[in-house]
């Protein structure tokens, strides 16, 4: 199918905006793209082609979250209705989630920690055009420590030794998973631990990052105190979650070996969420304790250079002041370094963290269409994409609220 989509500017993080764009969408990839009058006359010479009026629209490639868990259980009533799921109803929970979060204009998820190994199934379906949702990159089951962060739940197994890790690591690559992720510290989500808590030594980490890369696999790791993230990222880790309690020379560490950061701001100042899940008051005054001190830790990854990816750890379509989690999380991110490197950091910055921009994270030639369009600037503004009408995945069009 051969599609023309115009009346629109094109906007990605690579290239000045091309303006009375045309893009021209061959099957499921982008067959061109620039002025619309020389890339119209292409298409319409190569033969039939369907015309999209985008009524002066932006088109951005499609958003990209880098830490999505669709089978989240966070403690209290929320939560615990998610854990009490049998298979069947996890499965289409979060078949839901999917479909939500890629019409909210996500086209592209990093999953890292899902229940029962059902994202593979989740990821097998998409893939087989069953069921809607973005593109998944997963890491199956967090590894931790015997009752380390998460133990509580299907989403992590537990290991411990060098020995332990190593085969956790392959169990984990063995049911497919992309990317491998370790829970190295304490957080905000465990009763009897703290944030700075310590939770594997260095013999684990290194055998759970050598045999990932070894199977060619990257690393990404829950933490939050500066010491063990030091560790962790002289032993090679590939990205640091969250990052509560960074120190400048941790972060000019990071920077210097390019383990990026993923920093979840939302995780920190979201008590409407918490609330709405009945989180207990213990994890409440916790996560919401730690947010000056984590956004000093961003400010200090920023002034570093580290390179910062998107992912908001809250599901991304969830709705939260306003919008979907995955906007409002970029929108914190662009009060810090302004909308231009929110588009980066939204887009094209996560899909090379995940070796995938051959195909994606840029509008141009032999990309997949994976495009979503809202009707004000996000070089302006980030808050542009809490208006995204518009989504396509793989040249498909799976929302249009003008339908023209």
């Amino acid at each position: 199918m051969n599609q023309l989509i115009g009346n629109c500017t094109a906007v990605d993080a690579r290239l000045e905006p091309v303006r009375d764009a045309g893009i021209w969408v061959e099957g499921d990839r982008i067959k061109a793209v620039g002025p619309y009058a020389d890339i119209a006359a292409q298409a319409r010479a190569a033969g039939p082609v369907t015309e999209r009026d985008l009524n002066g629209a932006y088109v951005t490639p499609g958003l990209a979250n880098m830490h999505t868990h669709f089978s989240l259980s966070l403690p209290g009533k929320g939560g615990d209705m998610v854990k009490d799921l049998g298979p069947h109803d996890l499965a289409y929970y979060m078949a839901d989630g999917a479909r939500r979060t890629l019409q909210c204009g996500v086209t592209t998820v990093r999953n890292v920690a899902e229940k029962d190994h059902a994202d593979f199934a989740l990821r097998r379906a998409i893939t087989a055009g069953r069921t809607e949702g973005p593109r998944m990159f997963t890491a199956g089951k967090a590894l931790v420590c015997t009752g380390g962060h998460g133990h509580e739940s299907s989403d992590t197994l537990e290991c411990d030794g060098p020995v332990g890790f190593r085969h956790g690591v392959r169990s984990q690559i063995k049911a497919g998973a992309d990317l491998i992720k370790i829970m190295i510290s304490g957080g905000i989500a465990g009763e009897h631990e703290g944030i700075s808590t310590q939770q594997l030594f260095t013999d684990e980490m290194a055998a759970a990052i050598e045999t990932a890369h070894a199977w060619g696999r990257k690393v990404t790791a829950h933490a939050g105190p500066a010491p063990v993230i030091k560790a962790a990222v002289e032993l090679g880790l590939d990205c640091v979650e969250h990052g509560y309690q960074l120190t400048p020379e941790v972060a000019a560490l990071m920077a210097a070996r390019g383990t990026a950061l993923v920093p979840t701001l939302l995780v920190t100042r979201c008590k409407e969420f918490f609330d709405e899940l009945g989180v207990p008051e213990w994890m409440q005054c916790r996560s919401l304790g730690a947010g000056p001190r984590h956004l000093e830790s961003f400010a200090m990854a920023l002034d570093a250079g580290v390179d910062i990816l998107l992912g908001s750890d809250m599901p991304p379509f969830w709705g939260f002041e306003g919008t979907n989690a995955t906007v409002r999380e970029l929108e914190y991110i662009a009060e810090q370094v302004g909308p231009a490197r929110a588009l980066h950091i939204g887009t094209l910055a996560p899909i090379r963290w995940l070796r995938a921009e051959t195909d994606l994270g840029t509008i141009e030639q032999g990309k997949y269409a994976d495009l979503i369009a809202m009707d004000a600037d996000p070089l302006d503004a980030t808050s542009a994409f809490r208006g995204v009408r518009w989504v396509m995945k793989g040249g498909q069009v799976v929302r249009d609220e003008e339908g023209k």
